[in-house]
C-alpha cells in the first residue's frame, strides 16, 4: 500500500555525527526505555484497536502519552468544542428568534458571517507565528478568555449592527485556536498516533455543534422570556459561563511543546523523551530562524502553492451542512426541530469520522483515507446540486453531509508533510487556514445569498465542483509526495556510499552508541 512522505521506517543505518539531532531531519533516537515495556495479550490488543506501535514501547512512553492524552488533547478538544458551539450559535440564534428580535433584513445575517470570517482570516497566521515566541498556554488562554467576554456581548446585541462589532472581536480571538492546536498536536505525537488524536480532536466541534442544537433547543422551551431574556440570548449567556474555565484550564496545564515545556505534571525524563520522540518521527523542533530568508525558503517549494488551493477547495466542498438550519426554516419544520435535525446530523458523522481517522494510522495512508470518504461525499453534495422535489432525499443528504468530513486527517498529513521545519509547519497551517477564511469571507456572499435560499442555484453546485477538486488535489500532493520520497532515498544511498559503508551490511550495525544517530528512510 502507498504511503506518505510522513511515514518513515527505521531502516538501520548507522553514522557518526556530533550535530544537534533536534535540527538534523534525518537522525532518530530511540525514546528512553527506562522501566522496561510491558508486553501481553492486553498491549497486542490496545495495539490493534489504538496506536499500532503501542505493544513496543516502553512503559515510561505509555506514560508519557497518556499524560498528553490527559491534558492537551482533553483541554484542546474542550475548547475545539465551545468554538464550533460559537459558530453554530449564530444559525441556531438566527432561526430560533434573533432574526425577528434585531430586525435582521436582506443579506445582513450573511454579512455577520463575513465579517467573522475576514478577522479569522487575518488572525490565523500571526497567531501560528506568535506562539512561536510566546507560549501556547499563555496566548490560549488569553484569547479563551477574551472570547468569553464577548459571547456575554452577544447575549446584549440591541440591533444588527451591534451584533455586527460583537461578531469581529469574537473572531479575533476565537482565530488562534485551530491553527494553534493542530500545530501544537503535530509537535508532541508521531505518525502512529496522530491522525486518531486529530480525529478526536475534530469530533469534538459537530459535538458542540449538536450540544449547541440541543441546548438551544432546551434554552427556546425552557428559559425563554425567564427574566426577560429571549432563549437565545440565554444560549449566549450559558456559553460565555462555561468558556471562563476552560481558559484558565489552558492556562494551568497546556504542555506547549516539547522543547520549552515547563508542564509540572510532565518530568524532566519525559521531557528528554518527547524530544527523543520528535526526533524519531522526524519532526523538526524550534530553531529560532524565523526570517525573512526562512519565509522564502518555505513560499519556494511546492507545499505552499499546492496545500494552499487543495485545502480550499476540499473545504468548500463540505459547506453545505451550514444551510440545513435554513433549509429547515422554509420547509415549515418547527423551532425544535430546526435545532435538533442538523445537531443529529452532526452525531451522525462523528463515527465516521473517528473511523477514517483509525483507518489512516492503521493502514498508513494520509491519502487513501482523504480520498475515500470524499468519493462517498459525491452522493449528498449531487442530491443537493440536482436539488430534487423529494423532501426526504434532501433532508438524507444534509444529515449525512458529515460522513465525509476528513479535515483532521488532511492536518495529520500537512504536519507531516512539513515535519523537516517548525517554522514551514507554523506558516502553512496557519496559512491554508487564513487562505480559507479569505475565500469563505467573500464566495458565499456570491453563492449563497439569503435571498436565493433555500434553493441555493449556485452555492449547492459550487460545493459539489470543490468536492471533485479536492480530490484531484489530493491525488497531486501524493504523488509529488512519493516523488520527493524517491528523491531523498537516493540521496541517502549517496550519502552511506560516500562513507564507505556498504549497503549490505548497514542492517548489521548497532545504535546504541550515545555519539551515534540513526537516519530514517521515508517508504513510498
Amino acid at each position: 500500500m502507498a504511503t506518505t512522505i510522513g511515514e518513515s521506517v527505521q531502516a538501520g543505518l548507522t553514522l557518526t555525527s556530533s550535530s544537534d539531532p533536534r535540527h538534523n531531519p534525518t537522525t532518530v533516537i530511540s525514546p528512553d526505555v527506562k522501566g522496561g515495556s510491558t508486553k501481553g495479550p492486553w498491549q497486542k490488543f490496545v495495539s490493534w484497536i489504538w496506536d499500532p506501535d503501542y505493544y513496543e514501547k516502553s512503559n515510561a512512553e505509555r506514560k508519557l502519552v497518556f499524560k498528553l492524552d490527559c491534558a492537551l488533547l482533553s483541554l484542546l478538544c474542550f475548547g475545539w468544542l465551545m468554538k464550533y458551539i460559537d459558530q453554530t450559535n449564530l444559525a441556531n440564534a438566527y432561526v430560533s428568534g434573533m432574526k425577528e428580535d434585531l430586525h435582521i433584513e436582506g443579506n445582513q445575517y450573511t454579512w455577520m458571517q463575513t465579517i467573522y470570517n475576514v478577522v479569522v482570516c487575518v488572525m490565523q497566521l500571526p497567531s501560528n507565528l506568535i506562539v512561536l515566541k510566546v507560549r501556547p498556554s499563555w496566548w490560549l488562554a488569553m484569547c479563551e478568555i477574551g472570547w468569553a467576554i464577548f459571547t456575554f456581548a452577544q447575549a446584549g446585541a440591541q440591533n444588527y449592527q451591534q451584533m455586527y462589532a460583537f461578531r469581529f472581536f469574537v473572531a479575533f480571538f476565537e482565530a488562534a485556536f485551530q491553527p494553534v492546536a493542530y500545530f501544537i498536536l503535530g509537535s508532541w505525537y508521531t505518525k502512529t498516533e496522530l491522525a486518531k488524536r486529530a480525529s478526536i480532536f475534530y469530533v469534538s466541534g459537530p459535538i458542540g455543534q449538536a450540544f449547541s442544537g440541543f441546548l438551544q433547543a432546551a434554552v427556546y422551551k425552557n428559559m425563554d422570556g425567564l427574566h426577560g431574556i429571549e432563549g437565545w440570548r440565554w444560549l449566549y449567556i450559558v456559553c460565555g459561563i462555561m468558556t471562563i474555565p476552560c481558559g484558565i484550564a489552558i492556562f494551568l496545564f497546556l504542555p506547549d511543546f516539547p522543547e520549552n515545556c515547563n508542564a509540572w505534571f510532565i518530568t524532566e525524563e519525559e521531557k528528554e523523551m518527547a524530544k527523543a520522540r520528535c526526533a524519531r518521527n522526524g519532526t523538526i523542533t524550534l530553531s529560532n530562524a524565523l526570517n525573512a530568508r526562512t519565509l522564502k525558503r518555505v513560499i519556494a517549494k511546492w507545499h505552499f502553492w499546492l496545500l494552499i488551493p487543495t485545502y480550499i477547495c476540499y473545504a468548500y466542498g463540505i459547506q453545505n451542512y451550514n444551510y440545513f438550519g435554513i433549509y429547515l426554516k422554509a420547509a415549515g419544520y418547527s423551532v425544535s426541530a430546526r435545532n435538533v435535525l442538523p445537531a443529529c446530523g452532526n452525531l451522525i458523522g462523528i463515527l465516521p469520522q473517528l473511523a477514517w481517522g483509525w483507518c489512516s494510522d492503521r493502514f498508513r495512508s494520509r491519502y487513501a483515507w482523504c480520498l475515500i470518504p470524499c468519493l462517498w461525499g459525491l452522493v449528498p453534495t449531487v442530491i443537493l446540486a440536482v436539488y430534487p422535489d423529494s423532501n426526504t432525499l434532501k433532508v438524507f443528504a444534509f444529515m449525512v453531509t458529515g460522513t465525509y468530513f476528513v479535515t483532521h486527517i488532511w492536518w495529520s498529513w500537512v504536519n507531516e508533510i512539513c515535519q523537516g521545519s517548525m517554522e514551514e509547519r507554523a506558516f502553512i497551517i496557519a496559512s491554508i487556514n487564513c487562505a480559507f477564511y479569505a475565500v469563505n469571507a467573500w464566495l458565499p456572499t456570491i453563492i449563497f445569498l439569503q435571498t436565493e435560499g433555500p434553493r441555493f442555484p449556485k452555492g449547492y453546485p459550487t460545493v459539489l465542483g470543490c468536492n471533485c477538486a479536492g480530490m484531484v488535489g489530493f491525488t497531486i500532493i501524493w504523488l509529488l509526495c512519493k516523488s520527493q520520497i524517491r528523491q531523498e532515498e537516493a540521496s541517502m544511498v549517496g550519502t552511506v556510499e560516500e562513507a564507505g559503508v556498504p549497503m549490505e551490511e548497514v542492517d548489521d550495525k548497532p545504535v546504541d552508541d550515545k555519539n551515534t544517530t540513526q537516519v530514517s528512510v521515508l517508504k513510498a
